[in-house]
């Protein structure tokens, strides 16, 4: 897994916090009593999910010590421990929830299906996965870490394929009864190439760019930066659209198996 820096990732609060608002907004009607909210980052979905579940315990769980303490910053008297999402026993936690970290966990089907069987009656697990490996924001990372001068040092084997709908039905139900899911594009208007450049420096082009050194870093963003600007072109009405697909899960258990 990539390093994380907490300060890169929120560049982009607003619309990061967007796609857990929306993953929450599927589980009206639930009233779960503790919530383990697996990669909780900074925090911004753990502050979503204690406006939405204001009588629930929650547990926020990350890999990174640095975004865990922004976490704690954010949200201070809330519980956040150091943990992995690929081996956390969420044992005893009615909501397993999960907003963009499964797609960086080895076989994340096998990790899902092991947290569904866990889940107790009525429990549910909620995941919501960035879907853009196909995205020319993506593909361009590939393509420029191809590049003679990054060839063998700027690479990324740590994300993990999405799968197909069918794939997750598969993994989740059985052990759960029921498995929604879903897929959402965002469109975001971005004010320039770099500030495209800067939203994908803060997780999707960390792997890419965490074994070059410094000056290795400055090149492969500005060869990175000439290929989105390419890709993403300047609207008649200002601004680049930058459209960001991503797949929800909602999987329910309503009876002991």
């Amino acid at each position: 897994m990539p390093s994380w820096d907490a300060s890169a990732y929120d560049r982009f609060e607003a619309e990061r916090a967007r796609p857990s608002r929306d993953l929450i907004a599927r589980l009206a009607g639930l009233k779960p009593r503790r919530i383990v909210d697996l990669g909780c980052g900074s925090g911004l979905s753990t502050l979503e999910l204690k406006r939405a579940f204001k009588k629930a315990e929650i547990v926020g769980v990350d890999v990174s010590p640095d975004m865990l303490k922004a976490a704690a910053k954010r949200l201070p008297g809330t519980k956040f421990v150091e943990g992995d999402a690929a081996t956390f026993d969420a044992g005893g936690f009615d909501l397993v929830f999960a907003n963009a970290v499964f797609h960086w966990v080895p076989d994340h089907l096998a990790a899902l299906a092991r947290l569904a069987r866990a889940l107790p009656p009525g429990g549910a697990l909620a995941v919501q996965m960035p879907d853009n490996d196909d995205e020319p924001s993506h593909r361009l990372m590939r393509a420029v870490a191809a590049m003679p001068a990054f060839a063998g040092r700027a690479t990324a084997g740590t994300r993990e394929r999405i799968g197909g709908f069918a794939e997750y039905d598969g993994a989740l139900r059985p052990p759960c009864d029921e498995v929604d899911l879903w897929r959402t594009t965002y469109v975001h208007r971005m004010p320039s190439a770099a500030a495209i450049v800067k939203w994908v420096e803060g997780a999707g082009l960390r792997p890419y760019l965490d074994p070059l050194d410094e000056g290795g870093r400055a090149a492969f963003l500005a060869a990175y930066e000439e290929a989105v600007a390419q890709a993403y072109p300047e609207q008649p009405n200002g601004g680049r659209l930058f459209p960001f697909p991503r797949l929800f899960i909602v999987a329910t258990k309503l009876t002991k198996n």
